[in-house]
């Protein structure tokens, strides 16, 4: 099976090509523009091929040097693809709000640009990474019914993108299937701007941690091992197109909690905590965010295995041994 992942060179993507090239029977093709994975990133994972012809699949793992924001190259690199996993974007509330229009451009244009590109080269699926964000500011748990309310320009694009991907079902056929990712955390998340992801780095620093507001906004924290099996899960069963899910642990976290279970974290690895302090609230961010993922555990056969604990010390460990890629 051939698999296209977009934005193959983040976080999220190298953990699931990793996965994915356990099996010797896949081949992966990674379209990224490079401006927050690297190639080398890519490559610490396995040898990676340049390929010549859209057409040539036989390398376990290309790399295609590219933007979403290219329609021509969407359909180039979606040539030949079973499954298409559209990981790229813009990500986070704080970068939409400084550049509404180039959240759009990526977050909107590029997904449409991929679902033409999955359309014409005949995919048997298509998976949107979406996130909480399109539901805005509700009352949680978040889950699949509830109308959505974006607080946000960021959740707004990601709204646009899963109502793109309702009408590709629907109008053309193209199987898709959104997954509402949770705050995503794990090995391999140095370069992330999330909160573990940047408490973690400040703290290696001795830098004082801040909370936005007064840490009891809440999340729903997931380990990037559980994403990864959902999106799996969300690529191979079967009569699910159109379907969106929430995935996420159905766990309600607030940062100060997290703060406490970090230092727990960083001391079991003989790290001094570092002090914390409060600052401004965030425009745009909601106080209250975790997920209802009995959908995705009736239909994919789907839940959230690793506790918060023991994914923050492996995500700590993994930081500690110097691996930040």
């Amino acid at each position: 099976m051939n698999w296209l992942i977009t934005g193959g060179c983040g976080f999220i993507g190298r953990a699931l090509v990793e996965r994915l090239l356990a099996d010797t029977a896949v081949r992966v093709r990674v379209l990224d523009n490079l401006s927050v994975g690297t190639r080398a990133g890519l490559e610490a994972v396995a040898p990676v091929t340049v390929p010549g012809d859209p057409r040539d699949w036989s390398a376990p793992l290309a790399l295609i040097e590219g933007d979403i924001r290219d329609g021509g190259m969407a359909r180039a690199a979606c040539t030949g693809a079973a499954v298409v996993v559209h990981l790229a974007a813009n990500t986070g509330v704080g970068p939409s709000v400084a550049d509404p229009r180039s959240d759009c451009e990526v977050n909107v244009t590029g997904t449409l640009n991929m679902l033409e590109g999955c359309r014409a080269a005949g995919a048997g699926r298509f998976v949107f990474a979406s996130s909480g964000a399109p539901l805005g500011v509700q009352t949680p748990p978040l889950n699949e019914g509830m109308a959505p309310r974006p607080a946000s320009p960021y959740g707004a694009s990601k709204l646009a993108g899963e109502g793109y991907c309702s009408a590709y079902y629907h109008c053309f056929g193209v199987e898709t299937v959104a997954l509402r990712f949770g705050n995503v955390y794990g090995e391999g998340s140095g370069h992330k701007q999330s909160v573990i992801a940047k408490f973690i780095r400040q703290a290696l620093r001795g830098e004082t941690l801040e909370l936005y507001g007064d840490g009891t906004q809440t999340r729903d924290f997931i380990h990037i091992s559980d994403l990864v099996e959902a999106i799996l899960r969300a690529a191979r069963v079967a009569g699910i197109g159109g379907e969106v899910f929430q995935i996420a642990t159905a766990r309600e976290t607030t940062v100060r909690e997290l703060t406490g279970a970090l230092m727990a974290a960083l001391a079991a690895e003989g790290l001094r905590p570092p002090d914390t302090c409060f600052g401004a609230v965030r425009d745009g961010d909601v106080m209250r965010n975790y997920s209802d993922t009995s959908k995705a555990g009736r239909l994919l056969d789907w839940q959230a295995r690793v506790p918060l604990d023991d994914g923050l010390r492996r995500t700590v460990r993994h930081f500690v041994s110097g691996t930040m890629t």
